[in-house]
């Protein structure tokens, strides 16, 4: 994918947003932190860890009532193990464990990463797909796809202590039963390279589903992530 076919892509997931905002539709606001850990192996094998939790602050009806109050959605903890296979590209494969509401959720994860080195960014292409069981929901199934940019805002790299902005434009195909969703996210980060192998990422991310049945669903995710490499 090219330059402009991305920036084509994304402002039609915008155009999308407008028009289903104008609908009949709900909203939530909250945090998304999390931290990250990639351990560099022997023979170009990583392990990454991540543990990440997610808290509501809002919710409510564009146009309509609002309540405002904290509360404590989900934990997920992942352990997920890659192989460089080519010069840019990785294959992963891995286990996510969700804590909601005293429920256990169990995911199985498969990935395949290509990056593309572009004069003035990277780009960032995965493909994954997972699977996730519990004993009080039905097994549903994933397919997706996320491309990634990093430009630097200080030369062509980005080095220590220098900022840099990272996009993220993924879409998510889910199958559960007999039900099919298509949820599209996009988020935007600004980040700070503390040193080579330490990032803080800060943005606000936005989460569309469930317009294909016009009973839409939107979210608004405050993201903080700590990025360490041992």
């Amino acid at each position: 994918m090219n330059i402009n076919k991305f920036h084509i892509a994304t402002f039609i997931v915008f155009i999308q947003f407008l028009n289903s905002a104008s609908a009949q539709s709900t909203y939530q606001f909250g945090l998304l932190p999390s931290i990250n850990l990639n351990y560099k192996l022997e023979n170009d094998w990583s392990l990454i860890s991540k543990i990440e939790s997610r808290q509501l602050l809002q919710s409510g009806e564009f146009n309509g009532s609002t309540e405002s109050q904290y509360n404590y959605i989900l934990t997920d903890i992942s352990m997920i193990t890659a192989k460089k296979v080519g010069l840019n590209s990785r294959v992963a494969g891995g286990y996510l464990i969700r804590l909601r509401e005293e429920k256990l959720f169990h995911r199985f994860i498969q990935q395949y990463t290509v990056v593309q080195r572009l004069s003035a960014l990277r780009l960032v292409h995965r493909f994954s797909t997972d699977q996730t069981f519990s004993k009080e929901e039905k097994p549903e199934f994933r397919l997706r796809y996320r491309i990634a940019s990093e430009i630097p805002l200080n030369g062509e790299s980005v080095d220590p202590q220098e900022f840099y902005f990272k996009f993220n434009n993924e879409y998510l195909n889910s199958w559960q039963d007999s039900d099919y969703d298509l949820e599209i996210r996009l988020v935007p980060l600004l980040g700070y390279n503390l040193k080579n192998n330490d990032k803080i990422e800060v943005g606000m991310g936005y989460r569309v589903n469930s317009f294909l049945d016009n009973t839409t669903r939107h979210s608004f995710w405050t993201s903080i992530n700590w990025f360490l490499e041992i």
